[in-house]
């Protein structure tokens, strides 16, 4: 247990894809423990080559080098802030009223898209490098929830209808250079929060800042390899699962007084169902010992609810 609360365990998604029916299983079982314990994991041979990685990081990073006048062309406040660019300080956390230091784009599914992607002319092959990417991610997402599936003694494909085509989104973010006054009324890159959905994969980041508060009450540092992933559990998931598996606060500090004014970019890709999945908390999940903790709601409920709370709508 103790080992849980220090560090994150790094599995191997190989084992689960192309191992024996034990070994399947035995991923299944570390997963799902991890999430009941820390709410993240870290995965390797998962799928995602370095060169869509390398791709999608030079794409984000050429947009948001190019000027303020040139980006806001992609900022459709109409749209909730669920497709296109979304202007820096927008987003808060849930309970806070500073906004985040940063800026980010939002990319759907490509395939089945409502509202359909906005793509910057300004950005070589930003459509296809942008469209493998999500495809491989949400991919990967699926494989995820497979195991969790059976962590939960539920069908392998419990959720695959529910989420395949749903309403996933990848956030390419760029937390941009800050000087001294950007934080001295106490704002941050990425303010503590739990994330919506039901499960986040997140592509390594450019620069070290990601934090997770444990089950003690400690911040500890998310440290991963560059051809990791970073997979945690969202409120949604926890929610259906009644805590057995937890949506963990997690944040984003700012770098040292030395690297204040450098960019720290991130992409995580945000595995959301689609709104008519029902949240109810699995029978399976609540007994005497575990009394069902949260009201019935669907997730597009429980996304419109949030995206008030963060300040994306109104």
């Amino acid at each position: 247990m103790s080992d849980y609360l220090s560090k994150v365990p790094t599995l191997d998604l190989s084992k689960f894809l192309s191992g024996s029916t034990e070994e399947s299983k035995e991923f299944s079982d570390e997963l799902g423990t991890s999430f009941n314990q820390t709410g993240f994991a870290i995965i390797k041979n998962h799928g995602l080559t370095k060169e869509i990685t390398k791709n999608l990081y030079s794409s984000i990073q050429t947009f948001f080098e190019l000027d303020d006048e040139k980006k806001v062309k992609y900022y459709f406040p109409e749209l909730y802030g669920q497709r296109g660019y979304v202007i820096k300080g927008q987003e808060h956390a849930k309970g806070s009223s500073k906004g985040d230091l940063k800026e980010f784009f939002h990319i759907g599914n490509p395939v089945i898209s409502n509202p359909k992607n906005i793509w910057p002319i300004e950005v070589d092959n930003f459509e296809d490098i942008g469209t493998e990417a999500f495809l491989t991610l949400e991919n990967i997402g699926l494989s995820i929830l497979e195991a969790i599936a059976l962590f939960l003694d539920l069908e392998k494909d419990y959720f695959k209808d529910k989420v395949k085509g749903g309403e996933s989104i990848m956030r390419s973010i760029h937390y941009y250079p800050l000087n001294e006054k950007d934080v001295k009324d106490g704002a941050v890159r990425a303010a503590a929060h739990g994330d919506i959905n039901l499960i986040t994969l997140l592509m390594g980041a450019s620069a070290d800042g990601l934090e997770i508060l444990t089950k003690d009450n400690k911040w500890i540092p998310i440290i991963s390899e560059p051809d990791q992933l970073v997979i945690n559990v969202g409120d949604m998931l926890e929610r259906l699962t009644n805590k057995k598996l937890l949506s963990t606060v997690h944040r984003v500090v700012n770098p040292s007084k030395e690297k204040l004014n450098t960019s720290r970019y991130s992409i995580p890709f945000f595995m959301h169902p689609k709104p008519e999945m029902d949240l109810t908390c699995l029978e399976r999940c609540v007994d005497e010992n575990n009394p069902k903790s949260f009201d019935d709601m669907t997730a597009g409920e429980f996304l419109e609810q949030r995206l008030k709370e963060i300040g994306l709508k109104k």
